[in-house]
C-alpha cells in the first residue's frame, strides 16, 4: 500500500511539474501579444488563452489529488517533504493564476491603448482631410463669387450700352422726323402760288435795307472823323 501510494505521489508530482513547465511556455507566448496587440483578439491569442485556462484547471485537479493522497496517508508515513512539495505546487498555481489574470488585463489595456491611438490618428487624419476639403471648397466659393461679380459688371455694362443705343436710336428718329417736317414745309411752300416771288422780294428788300444801313453807318463814321 505504501509503495503504491509513493508511486501515485511521484506520478502526480511529475504531472504537476510538467504542467507548470507548459504554463511557463504559454506565458511566454501569451506575453508576446502585449507588445503588438491586434485590433481584435487573433486566433493564436484565443487559442493560447484557452490552453492556459485548461492547464490551470488541470493543475488544480492535480494539486487536489496530491492533497487527498497526502490526507489518506497515516501521520507516521506522511513526511514534511511531501507537505512542502504540496505547498509549493499550490503556491505556484496561485501565482500562475494571478499572473494569467495580470497578463490578460495587460493585453486588454494594450489593445485599448492601441485602439485609442488609432482612433486619435484617424480623427486627426479625418480633420486634416476635412480641412483640405474645406480650404478647397472656400477657394472654389471665392472663385464663384468673383465670377458672379464679373458677370454682374458685364450685365451693368450691357444695360448702359443698351440705353445708349436706345438714345442714339431716338436721336436718329427725331432727326429723320425733323428732316421730314422740313421737307414737307418746303414742299408745301412751293405749292402756294407766288410764294417764291414774295420770298425773293423780301430777300431783296432785306439786302437793300442792309446796304442803306451800312452806307449810313459809314457816312456817320466819316463825319465823325472829319469834324474831329
Amino acid at each position: 500500500m505504501t509503495t503504491s501510494t509513493s508511486n501515485s505521489w511521484a506520478q502526480l508530482r511529475q504531472q504537476a511539474r510538467s504542467l507548470e513547465s507548459q504554463t511557463d511556455n504559454l506565458f511566454h507566448t501569451y506575453s508576446s501579444f502585449v507588445s503588438n496587440p491586434a485590433a481584435k483578439p487573433s486566433e493564436a491569442e484565443l487559442r493560447t488563452e484557452s490552453q492556459l485556462q485548461e492547464i490551470l484547471q488541470k493543475r488544480e485537479t492535480v494539486v487536489s489529488s496530491l492533497s487527498r493522497l497526502l490526507d489518506s496517508e497515516t501521520a507516521l508515513t506522511s513526511s514534511a517533504t511531501k507537505l512542502q512539495n504540496l505547498s509549493l505546487h499550490r503556491s505556484t498555481l496561485t501565482d500562475h493564476r494571478h499572473e494569467f489574470v495580470r497578463l490578460k488585463g495587460t493585453v486588454s489595456e494594450s489593445r485599448s491603448r492601441t485602439h485609442l491611438l488609432s482612433s486619435v490618428r484617424d480623427d486627426i487624419n479625418a480633420f486634416r482631410s476635412a480641412s483640405r476639403i474645406e480650404e478647397g471648397r472656400s477657394e472654389a466659393d471665392y472663385m464663384l463669387d468673383e465670377r458672379d461679380r464679373i458677370d454682374n459688371s458685364h450685365n451693368v455694362a450691357d444695360s448702359v450700352l443698351s440705353q445708349a443705343y436706345a438714345i442714339q436710336s431716338d436721336f436718329t428718329d427725331q432727326r429723320q422726323l425733323l428732316g421730314s417736317i422740313n421737307r414737307r414745309i418746303v414742299h408745301s411752300a412751293s405749292q402756294i402760288p407766288g410764294i417764291n416771288t414774295i420770298i425773293a422780294k423780301i430777300n431783296t428788300r432785306k439786302k437793300r435795307d442792309s446796304i442803306i444801313l451800312a452806307g449810313l453807318i459809314a457816312a456817320c463814321f466819316l463825319m465823325v472823323l472829319w469834324f474831329r
